[in-house]
């Protein structure tokens, strides 16, 4: 399994990136490296897509509040159930009904 240590330093990335007060961090800055970060995690090797976020969901309870709805999100965040299931129309279907009834 991924190096939860790891797991760990790049949520916390993401919680600083989220979080931030737009006086720390600009907001397009954020944005680019958001979307950049989503497109390297998409390209990533399917097996170890899945073991991220699997590392993802084992470490949200260690947060709190917001902090913790940003890691818990992390996959729903950038797609990538949806970047496991490429080659599975169904299982597409299916997380697209779930999205849509989330948002």
């Amino acid at each position: 399994m991924i190096a939860l240590p790891i797991v760990r330093i790049i949520a916390d990335f993401l919680v600083f990136f989220n979080l931030a007060d737009e006086d720390v961090l600009d907001a397009d800055v954020a944005i680019k490296m958001m979307e950049g970060l989503g497109g390297d995690l998409q390209a990533l090797d399917k097996q170890l897509l899945r073991e991220l976020v699997d590392a993802f969901e084992a470490i949200a309870s260690e947060y709190s509040g917001e902090a913790q709805e940003v890691v818990r999100n992390f996959a729903y965040s950038f797609y990538l159930e949806e970047a496991l299931a490429a080659d599975d129309p169904v299982r597409l279907a299916e997380l697209e009904a779930i999205r849509d009834a989330r948002d």
